[in-house]
């Protein structure tokens, strides 16, 4: 089967496709200030409002990004009568917690991935969202992105052939002082959960959910998962080979494997990057690459999934089409399974550093 002779522009979540909603921000850290940056500059999204437990934070993040009101409590913000959807990106030992006061409050909420510590905890804000009738999303932000458009149309059209292999890694040398969350367990520390679940997505959305899990890795001193290595066996035989790390710095990428082509995602692979299609023949083959076509780079990308949420809710969905929650809780499931098998198998093979 020869490869199309061009790829598809990709279907994007422009601005004007979506209402424009009013965000609260429950965080102050980072990846709330990305977040809320790109969503600023690329969409018609309005934010109201920052609430942290110390005042003093949420005024110096509303100062710094140009939102009009700061609040020293989390209840404050929620009930605010002006905001539409809660953005929770407080560390995910709250995401349980913090989740289920933006539902109670009746609010849409947007709650940073993993979306809870455990499958349990996810269920229970899943659960709660229904009952509520209020719209929840994992920020998974890497199903929104122009390039997950054109990879899962060359996957439906038949492009790859029946999909065989995903392989993926994301290692990040994640400062071993101690002082990174990703090391204190109490705050939901280690790789598998926090940056392995972008290769577990992955293989989720190609793949489905696994038969079978198999996992070996490291656990740090404090008692988190330092590394892992997993082979994520499936029903029809195909299998996914994935692997995370806070000990090391690796590539960073992707490879989606079928028996008539494959695709090779650069790295980062989970922000915007670009792809290679490449045909079965190892040397000499046909290959075609796809750029981006919109310009937008690395935290620009967090954008797209705020408009998606937006486009979601205007249509008076209450989960996303794309990652919905039953899958949510299939990946959470895995992230539990693998962590288990690494944390099982420490006592035997102590690698704590």
């Amino acid at each position: 089967m020869s490869l199309p002779k061009s790829l598809p522009l990709p279907n994007i979540f422009t601005r004007e496709s979506a209402p424009s909603l009013r965000w609260g921000v429950i965080g102050s850290g980072h990846i709330a200030s990305a977040f809320v940056t790109a969503t600023m500059r690329f969409t018609n999204q309005c934010f109201v409002a920052v609430g942290s437990r110390s005042l003093e934070r949420a005024e110096a993040f509303a100062s710094q990004l140009g939102l009009p009101c700061a609040v020293g409590s989390y209840e404050d913000l929620v009930t605010r009568k002006d905001i539409d959807v809660v953005y929770v990106a407080a560390p995910q030992s709250e995401h349980l917690r913090l989740g289920l006061l933006a539902i109670t409050a009746g609010k849409h909420v947007l709650i940073e991935k993993p979306l809870a510590m455990t499958e349990a905890e996810g269920r229970a804000l899943t659960d709660a969202a229904r009952d509520a009738g209020v719209f929840l999303m994992e920020a998974m932000w890497t199903r929104y992105l122009p390039q997950s458009d054109v990879i899962r149309r060359l996957v439906r059209d038949g492009v790859l052939g029946d999909l065989e292999l995903v392989i993926a890694d994301h290692g990040q040398a994640i400062s071993r002082d101690g002082t990174s969350r990703l090391w204190k367990r109490e705050l939901g520390g280690g790789a598998i959960g926090d940056i392995g679940i972008y290769p577990i997505a992955l293989s989720s959305e190609m793949l489905g959910e696994p038969e079978e899990i198999v996992a070996r890795g490291g656990v740090t001193s404090t008692g988190v998962d330092s590394h892992a290595t997993m082979i994520l066996n499936h029903p029809n035989g195909a299998q996914a080979s994935l692997t995370a790390s806070m000990l090391t710095s690796t590539p960073i990428r992707a490879t989606i494997a079928g028996e008539d082509a494959r695709i090779d995602i650069g790295q980062p692979f989970f922000t915007p990057a670009s792809f290679t299609l490449s045909g079965p023949l190892v040397y000499g083959g046909e290959r075609i690459e796809w750029k981006d076509p919109t310009g937008l780079s690395m935290y620009d990308g967090l954008s797209w999934e705020a408009t998606a949420l937006a486009k979601f809710v205007g249509e008076g969905r209450r989960e996303s089409p794309l990652h919905n929650h039953t899958e949510t809780l299939s990946i959470l499931a895995t992230i539990d399974e693998a962590r288990r098998q690494v944390l099982s198998h420490s006592g035997a093979n102590e690698t704590a550093r």
